[in-house]
Parts: C-alpha cells; sequence; structure tokens
C-alpha cells in the first residue's frame, strides 16, 4: 500500500475538478479504482503502488491540459476519460522502455498545426496523427485509413487551413463521392454547394471549428474553398492546392485513378476513407487496390489509424472494438 499527496499548482482547477458536492472526486474514484481524499490543494492518494503511479501521471496531464484551455468552466467526465486514457499509454511505455530502453522511444507532438480562430491550439494526439501531420510536409499526396474518429478529417481539414492561411496555397478543394445520390446530382433543388452540402457536413463541421462559419462562408464565396463532388472534379488540373477527398472507401478504381491525376503544381492531397464503411456493391470500392498498387512509392505517404488513434468520445473506441467483434 503507497499513500501520496498531489498539490495543483492553480487552486481554480482543483475547484473545477471536485466539482459540486465533490461529484468529480466520485468519477475519478471510480476511473482510477482507488481512495481519493480531497486534502488541502490537492488530493491525498491511497492504493498499490501502480495504481498510485498512474494517478500521479493522470494528474499531471490534467493539469497540462487545463493549462491550454484555462477557460473551460467545468471538468467533465470526458475530459477525465480521454486524459485517463493517455495516461494510461504513457505507463505503459514507460514500463517498456525500463525493460527494453532501446526499443521506445517516448514521443510527443513536435509542432502546432494550427490555431483555431477561438484561440485553441491543435495538435497531434497520437503518433499515428503526428506521422498523419508530417506526411502532408514530406509527401505529394497522403492516404489515410482506419476507423471513425481517428481525426483523418478534422487534421486534413487543420492542415489545409494553416497552409491556405500562410499563402503556402491559394485554394481548399473539398470533395467526396456522393454515394448516396448515385453521383447524379441534376435533379437535386439548389446550386452546387447547396446540392452537395449534406454529403460534406463534416467537412464543414471541420472548417467552422477552424476558422469559423463566417470566415468559411467569406472563403467560399471568393472561391479559396471549393466543395464538389469527385464527379465534378474531371477534366482539371489542380494547381496551388490542398486537395482533400473524404469517404474515398466510396469511390471506384477508375474514380482516385482520375482524382489522384488531376495534381498540378505546388499542390497536395489527402486521400482518407475507412474500408469498414463502404457504401459501394462488393468489389467496387478502389481504395483498398490503390493503396497496395502505390505502396513504397515516392512522393505519397500512407497512414494507417487504429483503434488507439480514436480521438471522440471514448465510448467510440469500445463501439469500434464491439463491432469488430461480430
Amino acid at each position: 500500500m503507497r499513500k501520496e499527496q498531489f498539490n495543483f499548482e492553480n487552486q481554480d482547477l482543483y475547484r473545477k475538478i471536485c466539482g459540486i458536492n465533490d461529484d468529480g472526486v466520485k468519477i475519478l474514484e471510480k476511473q482510477l479504482e482507488m481512495d481519493i481524499i480531497p486534502r488541502g490543494n490537492g488530493f491525498q492518494i491511497e492504493g498499490d503502488s501502480t495504481k498510485v503511479e498512474f494517478a500521479l501521471d493522470f494528474f499531471k496531464k490534467l493539469e497540462a491540459n487545463y493549462r491550454e484551455r484555462p477557460d473551460r468552466d467545468f471538468i467533465d467526465s470526458f475530459d477525465f476519460s480521454y486524459i485517463l486514457k493517455d495516461a494510461g499509454k504513457e505507463l505503459r511505455k514507460k514500463r517498456a522502455r525500463e525493460t527494453e530502453p532501446e526499443r521506445i522511444t517516448p514521443w510527443k507532438p513536435s509542432e502546432k498545426i494550427l490555431t483555431t480562430y477561438r484561440g485553441k491550439q491543435i495538435f497531434p494526439r497520437t503518433r499515428n496523427q503526428e506521422i498523419y501531420f508530417r506526411s502532408f510536409q514530406e509527401n505529394l499526396i497522403t492516404f489515410a485509413l482506419g476507423p471513425a474518429g481517428t481525426g483523418k478529417t478534422f487534421l486534413s481539414v487543420a492542415t489545409a487551413c494553416r497552409l491556405l492561411q500562410s499563402g503556402t496555397i491559394d485554394k481548399i478543394i473539398l470533395t467526396r463521392p456522393a454515394v448516396e445520390a448515385g453521383e447524379n446530382l441534376g435533379f437535386l433543388p439548389g446550386d452546387l454547394n447547396q446540392k452537395v452540402d449534406p454529403y460534406l457536413r463534416p467537412v464543414y463541421d471541420a472548417l467552422n471549428e477552424c476558422i469559423g462559419a463566417e470566415k468559411t462562408q467569406e472563403y467560399i464565396a471568393l472561391t479559396k474553398i471549393e466543395i464538389a463532388p469527385v464527379a465534378f472534379m474531371r477534366g482539371r488540373t489542380l494547381s496551388n492546392a490542398f486537395i482533400i477527398l473524404d469517404e474515398a472507401q466510396n469511390c471506384t478504381l477508375a474514380q482516385l485513378k482520375m482524382i489522384m491525376t488531376r495534381l498540378g503544381r505546388n499542390s497536395r492531397m489527402c486521400i482518407s476513407g475507412d474500408s469498414t464503411q463502404i457504401d459501394l456493391d462488393h468489389g467496387r470500392s478502389g481504395l483498398e487496390k490503390v493503396v497496395t498498387l502505390f505502396k513504397n512509392t515516392d512522393q505519397i505517404g500512407m497512414v494507417f489509424f487504429g483503434k488507439e488513434d480514436i480521438t471522440r468520445h471514448p465510448l467510440v473506441e469500445v463501439i469500434v472494438r464491439k463491432f469488430e467483434e461480430l
């Protein structure tokens, strides 16, 4: 049995963690599976040595997380769960380093991707997200495959916004296959943006979070952001642009060939998808075939995300794992 005291530097953070009637303490006790006693400007933690070490690391990460966003009114169970998961990874890595120091290299984000219009700093949250971000800088085309919630769309949009704001590119081009409409959008009401809007809503959400809805609409009006289904890319040369092809698992081999050959001067392309969410008839998706075809090709990067990269609500990782068991 080991007993330690952890004191927070910030009294305000300590109060927010405790919550009303120490509700936060009860959540922590349940998630950390140990006794936690509010004392002074922190907590007295008691349990076996491994759990105490884990709890100390958790509180350090919680404090660091709070320093990034001190404007929050409270710390909720979502924050606890995400940081708890991160602390667990770090503890496992630490133990691995102690037994095999030559095989494990500690990881931390090396560079900020973007500061959003609200002042939030966007960093890669996992090692694979860091590889993904680096691939945009080192390759002309980056493929990203993996389950929902791993940041494939959001990080590509954040990187595109960074390049647009810095003047490195002139425009962002967002595209995806409109499988649900059978790629035949002519019969749908409205202009092109209104026709494809429902199919690109996740990309809009990412844009709105990065640069705000007002700036997004301004850039669309100025054609600095262009949104179109894959079918509308035929015959074009896309230069000085960051091209994002989302939901690529619903592209045929011919469509992927067409979009990849649109690449022009000073452009980068991201092609992302999830092979477990194919809406095409069996055998028609070309994504995995193209990934195999271009593996180990110069200027083309491949990033494969796993369940450990999921950064949405912690329950999403559980959901993905359960469906894989079917």
